[in-house]
């Protein structure tokens, strides 16, 4: 089997691994603690299909389009398999301030997509320690470690994880402008868009607890560093997001609506 084949059977292998668990598990859990449940598997999804798909891009050498078209049918296939769990800290925080979630719920939330996280990293490197394919076998030679995710400067990471959080919020926060049966869709080509302007700078983690399984046991940089750029970024791309679409348009429309009733009276 090629590394590719490989690859993405290790992919179906952990979502399919992640939805037996989520279906097995959420029945017997009451309502008000299934979303830990969810927010947990999905995250270890997320970040163990990461994992395998950072290797195979970063080893495989594959063509941009093929990179992409994965990225494409793996992100749809969260979307598709979350049951509405965020997988991020961001979300989490945003629910906070929002008034929809507590702060006790929310740590541990954070907490547990943390422990999901680290948990992927051992995983992956297991699923690596069986040699199934040569990629596999070389990363295992180099003792799993990897290596500096930039491609440019810490300042310049930073603003590029801040930007793809920004598109990914107002992608979010207008889907449901988008036909129903299209919204997936819609999210999944944002999501495929943004890894691919922004990879090559930042590894566009654009959340983070992905980054931090993925990213932080990199060499190249301090782990301050990684927390500037893959949290504080994702964070401020975030924040300024929700402040543009719904404190600094609408004042302005508010404003401008203001102004061109003055005229006409």
């Amino acid at each position: 089997m090629t590394d590719l084949g490989v690859s993405v059977s290790v992919l179906a292998a952990a979502v399919l691994l992640c939805e037996a668990t989520r279906r097995a598990a959420a029945a017997p859990l009451r309502r008000a603690y299934r979303i830990y449940l969810l927010e947990t598997v999905s995250t270890f999804q997320l970040c163990s299909c990461t994992h395998e798909l950072k290797l195979l891009g970063e080893t495989a050498r594959l063509d941009p389009s093929m990179s992409s078209a994965l990225t494409y049918i793996i992100t749809v296939i969260h979307l598709m398999t979350f049951r509405g769990a965020t997988c991020n800290p961001n979300a989490v925080l945003e629910g906070v301030c929002r008034g929809t979630r507590t702060v006790k719920a929310a740590v541990v939330l954070i907490a547990l997509q943390f422990g999901a996280a680290v948990a992927a990293r051992y995983f992956a490197a297991s699923v690596w320690s069986l040699g199934l394919s040569d990629i596999h076998l070389r990363h295992q030679k180099f003792g799993y470690r990897c290596f500096d995710p930039l491609g440019g400067t810490v300042l310049e990471a930073a603003a590029v994880e801040l930007a793809c959080a920004f598109s990914v919020q107002a992608a979010v926060m207008h889907a449901h402008k988008v036909e129903e049966k299209l919204r997936v869709h819609f999210l999944a080509l944002v999501i495929t868009a943004v890894v691919y302007a922004g990879g090559r700078i930042s590894g566009a983690a654009f959340n983070p607890v992905l980054a931090f399984s993925i990213h932080f046991p990199c060499s190249g940089h301090t782990y301050l560093e990684y927390c500037f750029i893959y949290w504080l970024g994702p964070v401020l791309g975030m924040a300024s997001c929700i402040l543009l679409f719904e404190k600094i348009l609408p004042f302005l429309s508010g404003t401008s609506s203001a102004v061109q009733k003055q005229k006409t009276q």
